[in-house]
C-alpha cells in the first residue's frame, strides 16, 4: 500500500503542482469560515457569486453577528438551505465576537463548538488559514479515496482516519487540493474518464470502472 501511495501522491503532484489554494474567495478568517458554510451542499462557483455582494454589505464581523435573519435569509436565497444557513451563520459570528474576541479559533474542538460547522469545515480553516496539515473530506475525496484504495469506508470521519494512516501529513493539504481537482475534472462521480485519467496505471479501480 505504501509504495502506490507514494507513486499516486508523485503522480498527483506532477499533474496539479504543490501548491496551495482554495476555490472560495475570502479576504480574512472569518470571510473563509462563512464562505464554508455557505457551501455546503452548494457549488464554489454560486458561492463566490453570492459572497461577493454579501461580504461589501456584511463588511464586519460584528455585522454579520447583528444581522436580521430574514433579510440575511434574501441575501442568501440563491443558496440551498439559506433558513439554516442564515441562522447558524448569526449564531457563529455572535459566538467568535462574544467568546473569541472576533477571531476565527484554531483547534479542531474550538471550531466544532461554532454553529454550522462540523469537521469538514474546522479542517479547511485550520488547512488553509493555519495551514495546520488536515484532511477535508468532501464527496469528491470520499469518492475518489474509495476508488484508489486508501479506504473502504464511506462514514466521512472514517474516510477521515483512514487517509490520516496511509497519507504522510505533509501532503493532507494537498490531497484536498489534488482529489477535489480530480474528481471535477476527470474521476467524476456517474462517468469517469478512466482512459484518459493520469492515474490509471497506479490506480486499483481503472480496470473497472468508466471506460
Amino acid at each position: 500500500m505504501k509504495s502506490d501511495v507514494n507513486r499516486i501522491l508523485a503522480l498527483l503532484d506532477a499533474e496539479y503542482g504543490t501548491e496551495y489554494r482554495c476555490y472560495l474567495n475570502y479576504d480574512n478568517a472569518w470571510q473563509l469560515l462563512i464562505a464554508v458554510i455557505l457551501s455546503a451542499q452548494c457549488t464554489d462557483a454560486r458561492v463566490n457569486m453570492v459572497t461577493e455582494t454579501l461580504f461589501k454589505k456584511y463588511d464586519t464581523l460584528e455585522k454579520f453577528a447583528q444581522a436580521d435573519q430574514k433579510e440575511l435569509e434574501q441575501d442568501i436565497h440563491s443558496i440551498g438551505f439559506y433558513h439554516n444557513k442564515a441562522k447558524n451563520i448569526i449564531s457563529c459570528a455572535k459566538t467568535l465576537v462574544e467568546r473569541f474576541g472576533g477571531e476565527v479559533p484554531r483547534t479542531l474542538e474550538e471550531l466544532t463548538s461554532l454553529a454550522g460547522v462540523g469537521r469538514k469545515t474546522a479542517n479547511v480553516i485550520r488547512g488553509n488559514i493555519y495551514h495546520d496539515p488536515s484532511i477535508v473530506v468532501d464527496t469528491h475525496v470520499k469518492r475518489i479515496a474509495g476508488r484508489l484504495g486508501f479506504t473502504e469506508e464511506t462514514d466521512p470521519v472514517k474516510v477521515e482516519y483512514d487517509l490520516m494512516q496511509v497519507i504522510p501529513g505533509d501532503h493532507w493539504i494537498l490531497l484536498n487540493i489534488h482529489l477535489i481537482t480530480l474528481g471535477r475534472t476527470i474521476c467524476k462521480a456517474r462517468k469517469p474518464d478512466c482512459g484518459g485519467c493520469f492515474l490509471k496505471e497506479a490506480c486499483p479501480s481503472a480496470e473497472n470502472m468508466g471506460n
